[in-house]
């Protein structure tokens, strides 16, 4: 018993601080994938700068030319929300032709997130002289 404790104790703070780090460290994004909090973030972005919040209201709770998305993450899978952007329907247009698929992705993440993220802000024109 002497020989392990003699062996572990000298490794006791390399493992606390490995199990610190797997608890409050975030997972790398695996290759080839976008973070979800980018994903969504992006979305807010493009929430506001391609027109949605022009119908749908600049936090997405809807106004008289379209209905409020706050529920949608709750009654429409994501397959449903891309191919409403994509291919439009009632009085929305399609935006198949605006919209990459990337695009349309990150706006998705940004419907269906819990907790959706503010868009990034504007950049600051540059200064008249």
């Amino acid at each position: 018993m002497t020989e392990f404790k003699t062996k572990l104790f000298p490794l006791l703070p390399a493992i606390a601080l490995a199990s610190i780090a797997v608890v409050w460290l975030p997972a790398a994004p695996s290759a080839g994938t976008e973070a979800p909090r980018t994903s969504e973030a992006a979305g807010a972005t493009l929430f506001r700068d391609k027109g949605c919040a022009y119908c749908h209201g600049a936090n997405a709770q809807g106004t008289p030319k379209g209905p409020s998305l706050g529920n949608v993450r709750k009654t429409m899978k994501p397959a449903q929300i891309a191919d409403q952007i994509k291919n439009g329907g009632q009085k929305m247009p399609s935006f198949a032709d605006s919209l990459s698929d990337a695009e349309v992705d990150q706006l998705v993440a940004y419907l269906r997130a819990r907790h959706r993220p503010n868009p990034a802000p504007l950049p600051t024109p540059p200064a008249q002289n």
